[in-house]
């Protein structure tokens, strides 16, 4: 007579080595399916980052015209990150001005802008003449293919615009630059 148990060792079964190598291919190719589209999700995720931060960057130089620069805009990220005395925040949160440009969200942003000798001094600091009368914002994507990213800029019109290659060079401190399109 056998054992019980001794029967249920012998005839129970598992997962072959071909089995397992199904079940591995099978997963690949999902993943494999699955990582262009994680791609496209991640490429629009950072797009809407940028816009996000182009919005947030006019919001803070129309601020700063309104109550700081008596007219003029900040000429540069840093001076924007200034806190005005008696003021609680300043125009930016620190991250987005710690220099003349930064990367955020696989985005390079720059500014550069228009200065005015008879610009008055600024209520944050900024002596007379470093205001500007206009400004442009770029944002160029940093892993896109030629001809393939979405590149972002804005100016003093506070109209955002895209093309499909840089503004660093054509972007003018107001008006519509000569190529890309305006978004709403």
């Amino acid at each position: 007579m056998r054992p019980a148990n001794d029967r249920a060792v012998n005839g129970q079964r598992g997962f072959t080595l071909i089995d397992l190598l199904f079940v591995i291919a099978l997963v690949g190719l999902l993943s494999t399916l699955a990582i262009p589209g994680l791609m496209r999700a991640r490429g629009a995720a950072h797009s809407a980052s940028a816009l996000g931060t182009m919005r947030v960057v006019n919001s803070a130089q129309l601020g700063f015209a309104i109550t700081c620069g008596l007219g003029f805009y900040a000429p540069d990220f840093p001076a924007l990150t200034r806190r005005p005395a008696g003021a609680v925040d300043a125009f930016l949160p620190p991250d987005l001005g710690g220099g003349p440009a930064f990367v955020k969200s696989g985005y390079n942003f720059g500014m550069a802008g228009l200065t005015v000798d008879a610009a008055p001094a600024s209520c944050n600091g900024l002596p007379p003449g470093e205001t500007v009368s206009g400004y442009a914002i770029v944002a160029d994507q940093l892993d896109a293919p030629p001809g393939r990213g979405r590149y972002f800029a804005t100016n003093a019109d506070g109209v955002i615009y895209e093309h499909t290659s840089s503004f660093r060079d054509t972007m003018p401190v107001s008006g519509p630059p000569p190529a890309g399109s305006p978004l709403q």
